[in-house]
């Protein structure tokens, strides 16, 4: 699932998004849904198996709620 550009994004662009009101919401949304199946995934994801944590990250961001606030992020 294509959520943002692939184009490199540095830490200040980063930050910005992550500070701007829809960035603010995302996190938001993301705490209030940590599941368990987040939380393994995460653990996995230290240990470095990514493969969970993608599936997770993209589950999490096709929900309906992300979804808008990912396009909030893109400027549409």
């Amino acid at each position: 699932m294509d959520h943002l550009p692939d184009t490199p994004m540095d830490m200040s662009q980063i930050m910005r998004m992550a500070q701007s009101p829809a960035g603010k919401k995302l996190i938001a949304l993301l705490k209030q849904n940590d599941s368990d199946e987040m939380q393994q995934a995460m653990k996995r994801a230290s240990d470095g198996d990514y493969s969970q944590a993608k599936k997770a990250i993209d589950k999490f961001l096709s929900t309906p709620e992300a979804s808008a606030l990912i396009e909030q992020l893109r400027g549409k």
